[in-house]
């Protein structure tokens, strides 16, 4: 399965942008990053078997376990893309909300949009870490 970041804004050249590609590197499974402007531009089309995943501040918070296994049951049951969106700066509207398979929180407070693509490549990590039976997670 794809772990495609679809994210508003440029990351450029940062300490965010190196954190981003430190740990998409470390994934196993396919990943892909795609750069909007802030406003406008082209989404990539949404092929079959694709789950929207909205990063967004009224979204579900999951422990890094219960967001491993929900990658793991797309993944399972013949998902293609798991696309994550990254919004702009008023982050999304109604119905974009309203169209998404899932909203996923980082919590109540309020990130950065370059520090949230760099938690959300690290939690990607993660997730498929723990799919792995790698030591990298630990709990508890």
């Amino acid at each position: 399965m794809l772990l495609h970041i679809v994210a508003r804004g440029r990351i450029g050249r940062s300490p965010e942008a190196d954190l981003v590609d430190r740990y998409l590197k470390r994934i196993v499974w396919p990943t892909r990053i795609s750069e909007l402007p802030d406003t406008g531009g082209k989404i990539p089309l949404v092929g079959e078997q694709t789950k929207r995943i909205l990063l967004d501040e009224k979204g579900e918070t999951l422990s890094s376990t219960a967001f491993a296994h929900k990658l793991e049951r797309w993944r399972d049951d013949g998902v293609r893309e798991a696309r994550f969106m990254i919004g702009a700066a008023d982050g999304f509207d109604d119905a974009a909300r309203d169209e998404a398979d899932l909203l996923f929180s980082f919590g109540r407070a309020t990130w950065p949009h370059l520090l949230a693509r760099a938690m959300l490549a690290e939690q990607l990590f993660r997730a498929t870490s723990i799919l792995a039976n790698h030591p990298y997670h630990r709990e508890g």
